[in-house]
């Protein structure tokens, strides 16, 4: 049987983080009433103009600079005309002929390595209206209709759904990080439309591709994709032909259905935008604008291994949200030097714990990194133990403050004193006989059922390294 070599390519919807739309001064805030935020522009009344957004311009330039593209100095607009329910004024704003970025890439990792998905170009158009569907009729929400969406338009690089999920997951962080979108899924935020195509092993051309609209899961991205590839081997394995169409994905099937056959550029019969200008950037803008990105996550993850001393592992997840970075960040640098990797395991340990427990993002709680520094800084200097110090994180988390005054006000700090351990020690090993004859008989664990028994005695406060060593001394001149 033939080899076949899989191709992908993705051009990726990304509603931009503006407060209003595109081309008039509609809210752009979620969940309203439909058809509440709307007016004769983006509804497309005759007569109606529409006025550029000037944020939309420059969230789109960030995101090329963010991904290395070259920013186009002139850009312009053109109209591409279709007739679906979803467009109200029969055509869509977009850009063909002069989009405001060309070329640049993200590098995805794969088991081979590390690899280079090229990006054709980026576009800055509206979005469509939302049509919901009910269990016997159907209904066009305008609300979304005129949303400043950035089209990104991969280069044909992709060679698996592995590959595809890693582009877009790369994508959206990279996204996140430079607030340009909040690429929220659920609320639509961020779209695929994949293209997939299949061609024998040695030839060049590629083949004809099958184009699945409107992904807004990674799973469902996956998944349409798995199906997709088998659908198109399988096709071409009994000798059949795969023509060029737009299909959907349907989940509760897990297959993909097809919609329409694929429309090409002339069938949009695209043409300039008569009522808008085209947008001339000079470079003294597009420096400025440069100048208010962040670091790439990937620039991020390398500096913290080689500043802060922690693994690549911990760099890795700790970079994934920019927040959770931020105040990593923020911590560390007020904590003695050294103890990076400590104020790493704090936060990925207890903090994260308690972000998934409660939902919550690190800016939605009152945990401060000054507090997390400090509560870092009163164990590394023995002060609490760590089991106080774990109380006093769910504390802080839960109703801020700082620490230090908690360990104060409460009688909190650690007991080392070598006498007052001592008697503890001998406190406990008197009150469990049973314990000390296992321990002679070769029970080894019967020590740390003594040592639990000094920090109950000492009511959490011992410094249980200390307490440790003390049994196993007492233990050792009993024998």
């Amino acid at each position: 049987m033939s080899k076949y070599l899989i191709t992908i390519g993705l051009e990726t919807h990304v509603q931009l983080k503006t407060n209003t739309k595109m081309f008039c001064g509609c809210s752009l805030k979620f969940g309203e009433e439909p058809n509440t935020n709307v007016c004769p522009v983006c509804l497309g009344y005759p007569g109606a103009l529409p006025v550029m957004n000037r944020e939309a311009v420059k969230l789109t330039v960030m995101s090329g600079l963010m991904l290395g593209c070259e920013i186009s100095r002139l850009s312009t607009f053109d109209r591409k005309n279709y007739f679906y329910p979803d467009m109200s004024k029969d055509y869509q704003i977009s850009q063909q002929a002069r989009p405001l970025c060309l070329g640049g890439g993200v590098t995805i990792q794969t088991p081979a390595g590390p690899k280079r998905v090229r990006i054709n170009h980026i576009h800055l158009e509206e979005d469509a209206a939302k049509i919901n569907h009910y269990a016997r009729f159907s209904g066009v929400d305008f609300n979304r209709c005129g949303t400043p969406l950035m089209e990104i338009v991969s280069e044909p690089d992709l060679s698996s759904p592995d590959e595809a999920l890693a582009y877009v997951q790369a994508l959206k962080q990279i996204l996140v990080y430079a607030g340009v979108s909040d690429c929220n899924l659920e609320e639509g935020n961020l779209r695929c439309d994949v293209n997939i195509s299949v061609r024998p092993e040695g030839q060049e051309q590629l083949g004809t591709r099958a184009e699945i609209k409107n992904m807004n899961t990674f799973k469902g991205i996956y998944a349409a994709l798995e199906y997709e590839i088998a659908r198109q081997l399988a096709t071409v394995a009994r000798g059949g032909v795969i023509v060029q169409e737009t299909r959907r994905w349907e989940p509760d099937l897990g297959e993909t259905q097809s919609m329409r056959s694929k429309e090409n550029a002339h069938d949009y019969r695209y043409f300039p935008e008569p009522d808008l200008v085209p947008v001339a950037l000079a470079s003294e803008q597009i420096a400025a604008w440069k100048a208010l990105l962040p670091e790439l996550p990937s620039a991020r993850r390398e500096r913290m291994v080689a500043e802060y001393g922690i693994p690549e592992y911990d760099a890795g997840v700790l970079a994934d949200a920019k927040e959770n970075a931020d105040f990593f960040e923020a911590a560390v640098r007020l904590c003695s030097p050294g103890l990076g990797k400590t104020v790493s395991n704090w936060f990925m340990t207890e903090v994260m714990r308690q972000l998934s427990v409660t939902g919550k993002t690190i800016s939605e709680c009152p945990l401060t990194p000054a507090a997390l520094a400090e509560l870092v800084e009163l164990v590394d200097k023995r002060v609490i133990n760590g089991p106080t110090a774990k109380e006093l994180s769910a504390e802080l988390f839960e109703n801020g403050g700082m620490p230090g005054v908690l360990v104060a006000k409460r009688g909190l700090g650690q007991v080392s004193d070598s006498g007052a351990l001592e008697g503890f020690v001998e406190q406990a090993i008197a009150a469990n006989a049973k314990s000390v004859e296992d321990y002679r008989a070769g029970k080894k664990a019967a020590a740390g059922f003594l040592v639990g028994q000094v920090m109950k005695l000492s009511k959490g406060k011992a410094d249980p390294q200390r307490v440790g060593i003390l049994v196993a001394e007492k233990l050792a001149r009993l024998a």
